[in-house]
C-alpha cells in the first residue's frame, strides 16, 4: 500500500519540484522589462515609444523581456510561459510577439503568436536574430543589438524586408571555426545528447580499432553515424572537423596499436585458434565474421539511429 501511495505522489512531487527551479515569469509592467539591465535609458524610451506607435499603426502588440540567466531551463519553454502569462496580443488575432534575451546564457528567441505566424515565419524569425541581433551581442552591444532586432521585427510585420547587406554580412561571420548554429539547446541539454550520442558511437568506434580485421568495416559503417549526430550538440561547423577527426583518427589510430604485441597477439590468435581476448572482452571469428561477448554477460547489441534539428538562438 506505502508502495503505491510513492508512485502516485511521484508525479505531484516531480510538477511542484519543477515549477520551484523553474525562472519565474516577472510582472507586465510595460512593453520593455529590462530586468538584466542591458538597456540605456534612451533607448529603452525610444524603443518604447517605437513599440507603442507600431501597435497603434496595426494592433500588433510587441513585447521585450530580459533577463540574467534561466537557471537551466529551456529558453523555449520559457518564453512559452511568459507568452501566456502575458497573454500578448488581441484576443481572436492572437497577433503579439515576445522577444527574450538571456545574457547570463547567451540565448535569444523571438516567440511569434499564431496570428502572426504567417507574416513573420519561423525562418525570418531567425534571420532577425542571426542577422540584426547576433552580430551586436557577439560585440556586447545590447542596446543596439536588442532595438535593431524589434525594429527588424515591426518592419516585417509592416510588409518590409530584413536588409539584405546586414544578412550578407553575417553569412561570412557564420563560417568561423566551431561556430554553434546547431538546435536551440541549452547546455544541460547539450551534455546530456552529447553523453548518449557520443557514448554509442565512441564505444563502437573504440571496438573497430581494437578488432584486428572485422574493425575496418566497423570505420566504413560509423562514418555515416560521425557525419550526421554530431551536429544535434555541436551544429554543423563544429561537427565538420569532428568528422574530419574521425576519418584521419581512426585509421592512424589502428595502424599505431597494430605494431603493439598484444594487438598482434590478439590477430594471431583470431587466425589459427578463431577467438582472442581483447581488454577482457571475447573476440570469436568465424564464417559469419567477427563477434563480441563480455564473458556470458548474455548482452548482444542491436543498431539503431537519431535525428533532430531547429534553429540557432545563441551568440
Amino acid at each position: 500500500m506505502k508502495t503505491r501511495s510513492i508512485f502516485l505522489l511521484l508525479p505531484l512531487v516531480l510538477l511542484i519540484s519543477g515549477n520551484i527551479f523553474a525562472a519565474e515569469v516577472p510582472y507586465l509592467t510595460g512593453r520593455i522589462t529590462d530586468n538584466a539591465q542591458l538597456l540605456s535609458p534612451a533607448v529603452n524610451r525610444s524603443l518604447s515609444e517605437s513599440l507603442q506607435a507600431h501597435e497603434k499603426r496595426t494592433g500588433n502588440q510587441i513585447a521585450v523581456l530580459t533577463l540574467p540567466t534561466l537557471d537551466g531551463e529551456s529558453i523555449e519553454d520559457y518564453a512559452v510561459r511568459v507568452f501566456e502569462s502575458w497573454k500578448l496580443g488581441q484576443k481572436g488575432k492572437d497577433n503579439g510577439i515576445l522577444i527574450v534575451v538571456v545574457p547570463g546564457d547567451r540565448r535569444m528567441r523571438i516567440e511569434v503568436g499564431y496570428g502572426l505566424e504567417g507574416t513573420l515565419t519561423d525562418a525570418m524569425a531567425g534571420r532577425i536574430i542571426q542577422t540584426s541581433m547576433a552580430p551586436k551581442f557577439k560585440n556586447g552591444d545590447f542596446n543596439g543589438g536588442i532595438a535593431d532586432g524589434a525594429r527588424a521585427v515591426m518592419n516585417v510585420l509592416e510588409g518590409g524586408k530584413i536588409p539584405e547587406t546586414v544578412v550578407n554580412t553575417e553569412a561570412g561571420k557564420n563560417s568561423g571555426f566551431f561556430q554553434m548554429e546547431g538546435p536551440e539547446l541549452s547546455i544541460r541539454e547539450r551534455i546530456l545528447l552529447g553523453a548518449f550520442i557520443f557514448g554509442i558511437i565512441g564505444l563502437f568506434t573504440t571496438i573497430g580499432i581494437m578488432t584486428p580485421g572485422f574493425g575496418w568495416f566497423l570505420y566504413l559503417f560509423l562514418i555515416p553515424f560521425w557525419a550526421v549526430f554530431p551536429i544535434v550538440v555541436l551544429g554543423s561547423g563544429a561537427a565538420f572537423y569532428c568528422f574530419i577527426a574521425y576519418l584521419i583518427g581512426f585509421p592512424a589510430t589502428k595502424l599505431f596499436i597494430r605494431k603493439t604485441d598484444w594487438y598482434q597477439k590478439a590477430q594471431n590468435d583470431l587466425r589459427t585458434k578463431g577467438r582472442a581476448s581483447i581488454g577482457g572482452l571475447s573476440v570469436s571469428s568465424g564464417s559469419s565474421g567477427t563477434s563480441w561477448s563480455s564473458g556470458g554477460s548474455g548482452f548482444s547489441g542491436g543498431g539503431g539511429s537519431s535525428g533532430g534539428g531547429g534553429a540557432s538562438g545563441s551568440w
